[in-house]
């Protein structure tokens, strides 16, 4: 049984997708602050000392991959299970049932250690019109697809009311992104891995007529030419002459696992690497962040003698054994922890370590908050 875990504050929510002791069930946990200890970030700031506790002990989940709020104000959360599944939960310790949501696991492919429902994202306008998204993949997609949830008491989504809103060919089963999400503009956002296999053997990545290895932004309430949703005017390819899909925001990535936006809308990304080097990029418009010329700050393949001009360096990085697959969070900025405040923190899959990462100093502070048992497979508030 894998399971959904911990809980930071009140505010930050992280998932995990399994133990490393074999065949157990497990609860949610807390992040908390029994105390500080007097390790120096910057400025004599403090670091909290935090352990894990449960948060919902009555509850687990098959391969949870994704919790989100709906911002509607119901004190809801949604759960996101790879196989194609989408349960609600109250935002309660005592919750003690998770009601399904949404089944589509018809159509979604999740054979794949990589592959299956990987993202949920809600309308800014959700509380009124029900529209919600989804990124998942089929035999030989990438699906972002539109659902309407029913306006009744319990609300549940609606499977027939699906309408496609971009398909991507996958040419290999892992390396599929998945996680989208509405910037602070209203648009969506789309984070999208090589395509697969290893090393990028297509050169997706780079190549700025592929989808694939990017963060893609869309209007999911206008229209365009040929495709079934609005290219925003300023996306940094709309209008060119060389073939660059208008879509792509960014591009260089090899496989982000989650992204998220802080409180000043930056746009913060966990790029997986391929031996070497797990990345922070702090996602910006129209930028290069090197795969697969680069792994993080390393020249790829390390013999090469890469060109680094015009390519966007990780804001942080770490070299394995220390994790080998780097999950994205959030930053931090709820008052329940003041020590944590404009931290962002993030996890390692493989290590389960959890970190906390201060970018508000002259360079970057990077502190491991717990050293878990834990698989962590994702962030959520």
């Amino acid at each position: 049984m894998v399971k959904l875990c911990r809980l930071i504050g009140l505010a930050l929510l992280l998932l995990v997708a399994g133990c490393q002791e074999q065949n157990t069930t497990s609860s949610p946990g807390e992040l908390v602050e029994p105390g500080q200890n007097s390790l120096n970030r910057a400025a004599d700031a403090t670091i909290p000392v935090v352990e894990l506790v449960d948060a919902f002990p009555g509850l687990s989940f098959q391969q949870p991959v994704e919790l989100i709020a709906p911002g509607d104000g119901s004190n809801r959360l949604f759960v996101v299970e790879k196989a194609g599944r989408i349960y609600v939960i109250e935002k309660n310790p005592s919750a003690g049932s998770a009601r399904l949501f949404l089944d589509i696991s018809d159509r979604v492919d999740s054979n794949a250690s990589e592959k299956g429902l990987l993202g949920m994202a809600f309308h800014p306008d959700f509380a009124r019109n029900q529209i919600f998204y989804v990124n998942y993949t089929d035999q030989n997609e990438t699906v972002v697809a539109r659902y309407q949830a029913n306006d009744q008491t319990p609300q549940t989504g609606r499977p027939d009311s699906e309408q496609v809103v971009l398909t991507i060919p996958q040419p290999f089963a892992n390396h599929n992104g998945g996680c989208i999400a509405f910037g602070p503009d209203g648009l969506l956002y789309i984070a999208t891995g090589d395509g697969g296999s290893a090393g990028d053997p297509r050169g997706n990545a780079q190549n700025r007529s592929s989808l694939l290895g990017k963060i893609l932004r869309i209007d999911v309430n206008g229209s365009s030419p040929g495709v079934g949703y609005g290219i925003p005017g300023d996306n940094p390819f709309v209008g060119n002459n060389s073939g660059y899909r208008p879509e792509v925001f960014a591009y260089g990535l090899r496989n982000p696992w989650k992204f998220s936006f802080d409180d000043e809308g930056r746009l913060w990304a966990a790029d997986v690497g391929q031996n070497t080097m797990e990345e922070v990029d702090i996602v910006r418009k129209g930028l290069n962040y090197g795969w697969n010329l680069m792994e993080g700050s390393l020249c790829y393949p390390a013999s090469s003698n890469c060109n680094r001009e015009g390519l966007e360096m990780p804001i942080w990085e770490y070299r394995r054994p220390l994790g080998n697959s780097i999950t994205g969070g959030y930053v931090y900025q709820s008052p329940s922890l003041p020590a944590l405040r404009n931290a962002y923190i993030y996890g390692d899959f493989v290590s389960g370590r959890i970190w906390a990462l201060y970018s508000d100093g002259p360079a970057p502070v990077n502190v491991v908050l717990v050293d878990s048992p834990y698989n962590i497979s994702s962030f959520g508030i």
